[in-house]
């Protein structure tokens, strides 16, 4: 398989607290990979640093085998690198389908409606973004990552607020999206980790304290030490 991102010696320092710590970490492409740990592990920080919006102290982050450690984070999106936040940042007075237009426009495509449907919002698309429910919201900020069309998608805590259904067609729906790019995944709902990631890697306090598969990652003892069954992500 071949790399669609790297990050070697990765870093990332607030004064004195050390977020990211010295990753070297390799996404391969149409992978679906999972990052999971402890609250304060790092895992936001280490996808911010992916996107851009976080900026490193120390390290070097490859991008098709280009160096992409000191570009904004606009740059990387025209490069094909979607992030949706862990907190939504839809534009609430704009309608679903004006914020999802919003997002073409910057990688020149017009497929709103075909996107809105593919999250299940197809029959909301004139409706005001700040009045869905919150699951709503972040299914509408998943629709923004596709109309990107982005060759890796990164989603924080894409399934918060979602109902069990919600969750199944999410599932269903980075599967099929898994197919046309490459997926990582901040996620602290185990089930759904576990049923969609190829492989997982595991943070702690900013570094990387296990890789595997999801079974591979349930059996590790430092794991379940640190994480399963002790702590959500």
């Amino acid at each position: 398989m071949t790399a669609i991102l790297e990050t070697r010696g990765l870093s990332r320092n607030f004064g004195g607290l050390k977020a990211v710590t010295d990753v070297d970490f390799t996404l391969e492409a149409g992978e679906i990979r999972a990052v999971i740990g402890p609250n304060g592990a790092g895992k936001t920080t280490f996808v911010g640093l992916i996107s851009g919006r976080v900026a490193p102290s120390a390290g070097t982050i490859l991008f098709e085998g280009a160096d992409i450690s000191h570009l904004p984070a606009f740059r990387r999106v025209r490069l094909g690198i979607a992030y949706t936040f862990q907190i939504t940042s839809i534009y609430a007075k704009l309608t679903v389908a004006e914020n999802v237009d919003l997002a073409s426009h910057q990688r020149g495509t017009t497929d709103t409606r075909s996107c809105l449907e593919q999250v299940g919002l197809g029959d909301r698309a004139s409706q005001v973004a700040g009045t869905l429910a919150y699951g709503h919201q972040r299914l509408l900020e998943v629709a923004m990552g596709l109309a990107l069309r982005p060759k890796l998608l990164i989603l924080d805590e894409p399934t918060q607020g979602l109902s069990d259904g919600e969750i199944d067609n999410f599932i269903e729906l980075v599967r099929t999206l898994s197919k046309r790019a490459t997926v990582l995944l901040i996620e602290h709902n185990m089930p759904v980790v576990m049923s969609l990631a190829h492989r997982i890697t595991v943070l702690d306090r900013g570094s990387i304290l296990a890789e595997g598969t999801p079974e591979a990652i349930r059996a590790n003892p430092a794991v379940q030490a640190a994480y399963l069954g002790t702590a959500d992500a």
